[in-house]
């Protein structure tokens, strides 16, 4: 009697039980359901109202993918017309979204990367603000994913004290402390002249033929790297330079995909890849600390980053991810600027021979020295303009964490911005109606001059603070290759040349750079 009625007072509670469970799962459900609509709907519409009120308009938003579509469709659309050979109007070509939508609502306005908002800014004065960071409101972006790779947590994407402390300690190599440049980077520069002599070598055998400089130039930045910075040919960092091109590939290949759950087959090849990476710098490493007696590693790069880790300022993985900027950004970007550089005197042959007749005056049939370097004035004016036309890096990214004002805007939290150095340089309104001519003259007053007053508005190399270390290397890299290039021959486009810039992660000549040389 007793067990019947134990058994009759359980049932009730056993059911109350099963109702609070069943209450909990739907109000958990329902928690969830609120957050995915929240983030996937409200969210977004909710800023793209907030940034309206204020003014800035952009395409609307679409479920889940943002303006992903759109972008795709555009750029396929660009990227299969043909191009006219002397033209240099390639911003419509390389980001057409930017293009079309900078036309129809304004310098500045917002678009959807994926579920991400992402503000485009143009106007000199704001990007003045959001590049010099002054209270550290508008700092780089988080790299994941496949970007992180490439760099690891390097000086070109560490934040905070990791990067004062890496900042500083590349500042050494190429920058001294009262000086233009440090007694390290000079002497640096017997070894470009030695890696150019090399080449220049090889091209005794393309006299009056057709050869294509770009993948030349390659060569050349790649035998530069590893002689300046770790002491080592081109055949020891031969791997790591194929590994990063593909990596790089990689990135700029999933750029504008939505990320899902799982790995993909690009997110394998790309786990390889690093580790690949990795294991060559980590042996180039072992090497140099097997080679050196007393803790004296050498006065390069390389050296001098082992020289920290022997003070225990830094780890072994800050050494490969510094070894990884400087292999990549150090070779690639100084490429980009030979190749289009020679593609522009090429099709101007006054500047070709106004640039021949001032080295000539410089160095004679001599080789470059760092004095006569520094005073290559119509050199620098045409460097200069064709950084402007083809800048290496389209676009360049920064976020805002906490809500904050920006001119008389005001920002919500976790918003991004898209910075264009490409579309400022092909700007109308601050470099006139020849914006898309070679006129290397209008930096004859230096940038401030040519740019209007608004010296923000040129950016090849960053701006504020986190301006690029390797500025001054790679220009006096490329005066170098051009000065020697000009010494022995003049220079002209190869008939079959076909002019594609394309952005495969930087602005690249799609089939190379194809030329004649002419011994003079």
């Amino acid at each position: 009697m007793n067990q019947y009625l134990d058994s009759k007072k359980k049932k009730p509670r056993t059911s109350i039980t099963k109702m609070m469970m069943i209450i909990i799962i739907l109000a958990s459900s329902l928690f969830i359901l609120v957050g995915i609509v929240k983030k996937l709907l409200w969210t977004p519409f909710h800023v793209q109202f907030m940034m309206r009120y204020q003014g800035i308009q952009g395409p609307c938003y679409k479920f889940l993918y943002g303006n992903f579509k759109e972008i795709d469709e555009m750029k396929k659309e660009s990227t299969n017309k043909a191009m006219d050979h002397l033209s240099h109007d390639i911003f419509p070509r390389i980001l057409p979204h930017i293009f079309s939508w900078k036309k129809l609502y304004g310098p500045n306005f917002l678009y959807w990367h994926g579920l991400q908002p992402e503000l485009v800014v143009t106007e000199p004065e704001l990007l003045k603000e959001i590049l010099s960071n002054r209270n550290n409101n508008y700092p780089k972006m988080d790299l994941e994913g496949f970007p992180k790779k490439l760099f690891g947590d390097g000086v070109a994407s560490s934040k905070g004290e990791k990067w004062v402390k890496m900042r500083k300690l590349a500042n050494h190599v190429f920058h001294g402390v009262s000086l233009r440049v440090s007694a390290i980077f000079l002497s640096m520069i017997p070894m470009m002249i030695m890696s150019c002599e090399t080449m220049l070598e090889r091209w005794k055998n393309y006299e009056d033929k057709k050869i294509e400089v770009f993948e030349e130039f390659r060569l050349l930045t790649s035998e530069i790297i590893s002689r300046t910075a770790f002491g080592s040919s081109y055949s020891e960092g031969k791997n790591i330079f194929q590994m990063l091109m593909k990596l790089a590939s990689l990135v700029s290949g999933n750029a504008n995909k939505v990320r899902f759950p799982g790995k993909s087959c690009d997110e394998i090849e790309s786990e390889k890849l690093e580790k690949g990476i990795h294991d060559c710098i980590t042996r180039i490493i072992k090497k140099r600390e097997e080679e050196e007696e007393d803790h004296n590693f050498g006065s390069d790069f390389l050296g001098k980053l082992l020289e920290a880790y022997q003070d225990n300022r830094i780890s072994i993985e800050d050494i490969v991810d510094e070894c990884k900027t400087f292999y990549f950004a150090g070779h690639e970007t100084t490429t980009i600027l030979l190749g289009w550089t020679m593609f522009l005197l090429a099709t101007n042959k006054k500047w070709q021979e106004k640039a021949r007749k001032e080295v000539v005056e410089s160095f004679g049939h001599n080789v470059p020295n760092a004095d006569g370097l520094s005073r290559l004035k119509t050199m620098n004016m045409i460097l200069d303009e064709s950084l402007r036309l083809y800048p290496p890096v389209p676009f360049i990214k920064r976020k805002v964490d906490n809500k904050v004002e920006l001119g008389k805007l005001t920002l919500p939290g976790e918003m991004h911005f898209y910075i264009s150095p490409l579309a400022l340089h092909h700007d109308r309104k601050i470099w006139g109606e020849d914006v898309h001519v070679f006129r290397p003259d209008r930096f004859a007053e230096g940038v401030v001059k040519a740019t209007n007053n608004n010296p923000v508005a040129y950016l090849p190399f960053g701006y504020g603070p986190r301006t690029c270390l390797g500025l001054n290397f790679a220009m006096t890299e490329a005066k170098i290759a051009l000065s020697m290039i000009l010494q022995r021959y003049m220079f002209t486009m190869s008939p079959t040349y076909v002019h594609s810039p394309a952005q495969l992660f930087m602005l690249r000549p799609q089939h190379g750079v194809e030329v004649i040389l002419h011994k003079i």
